[in-house]
């Protein structure tokens, strides 16, 4: 009988470690959501790129082995981490300062109780909904990892210029439908893209059409004088919503059928008989993409959590607890 009930007891042990709840720091940092909020938005009132900047570090964080902010980790001399693989050189420095100023509030109202992970997760959510999206529930609880690798990237987030069947597979890898990859897709309705990531479209479409010919005229003549030097200077970006750039709407979902949509993966939204139905939906149903959107983003945000001593609770986001992690 000793073995079943012991058994029995790790078996408890490791579900009440892997219970995330609203409330988890309800009785140990009751202030958490208030300092996140305040924090959240005194940033987003001085640099308004924040929200987009913010969900983008948190998506990238989450579909490269789970939401652990491993993302937040700064490279030494010993170990290249995710925010240095070259799909990540272009994430928000404003995103990382916000977790940063978060963590700093928290560590002297509650030390060694918030997760990096935590404050990651809640700060995209208030964001989303800031800048006009819906609200969802954020589980809290998840504890920050103990592994960050650029070697482990690769494969793991798409590209603008990945087929859509590709994209389709590299989702359902990962345990998301094609509907939810489609919803997750539209927070491109904020924030903005590097010219790298569509000049493709605009000089380089083919031998005999250097421009996607289904790009909509004024937006890629707008684009070319945007993009003209961005081989010598590789900051020069332009919305993902040409249209209301700031605004979380699904006024992204009808661009893309008006020739607007910027990235080639964007446009193949439009094109896939997999996905054209759901931008249908989308561009004339703004509720049915809130809700959507929200339900993914919740199934997001506890993809691969770590939990118990799985995980830890950074003392500083940038820096593992052990110098030998």
């Amino acid at each position: 009988m000793a073995l079943p009930i012991l058994f029995l007891l790790l078996l408890s042990i490791s579900f009440t470690e892997s219970k995330l709840t609203v409330d988890y720091y309800k009785n140990t940092c009751p202030d958490f959501q208030r300092i996140v909020r305040e924090t959240v938005t005194l940033k987003q009132s001085a640099q308004p790129a924040t929200a987009a900047g913010t969900l983008r570090v948190f998506f990238h964080d989450c579909m490269v082995e789970g939401c652990d902010a491993s993302i937040l980790i700064a490279s030494n001399h010993f170990n290249v981490v995710e925010r240095d693989a070259e799909i990540n050189h272009s994430l928000s420095a404003d995103a990382f300062d916000l977790v940063t100023r978060a963590k700093t509030a928290l560590e002297l109202t509650c030390p060694g109780i918030v997760s990096c992970a935590d404050i990651l997760a809640e700060a995209a959510r208030d964001l989303v909904t800031m800048a006009g999206g819906p609200y969802y529930k954020v589980r809290l609880g998840r504890k920050d990892g103990l592994v960050s690798k650029a070697s482990r990237v690769e494969g793991n987030l798409a590209r603008a210029n990945q087929t859509m069947d590709s994209i389709i597979n590299l989702f359902a890898a990962k345990g998301f439908t094609v509907e939810e990859m489609v919803a997750l897709t539209g927070a491109h309705t904020i924030g903005f893209s590097h010219c790298k990531e569509f000049t493709d479209r605009l000089f380089h479409y083919s031998k005999t059409t250097p421009t996607d010919p289904e790009l909509h005229p004024k937006l890629a003549e707008g684009l070319k004088r945007t993009c003209a030097n961005y081989r010598t200077d590789t900051t020069m970006s332009a919305f993902n919503d040409v249209i209301t750039p700031g605004k979380f709407d699904n006024v992204y979902y009808q661009n893309l059928k008006r020739g607007l949509g910027l990235l080639s993966s964007d446009h193949a939204l439009v094109k896939d008989p997999r996905t054209r139905p759901l931008v249908e939906l989308y561009s004339t149903n703004q509720a049915a993409f809130f809700k959507a959107f929200a339900r993914a983003m919740e199934k997001v945000s506890i993809h691969e959590i770590k939990t118990g001593r799985k995980g830890e609770v950074r003392r500083r986001c940038d820096a593992f607890n052990s110098i030998s992690t």
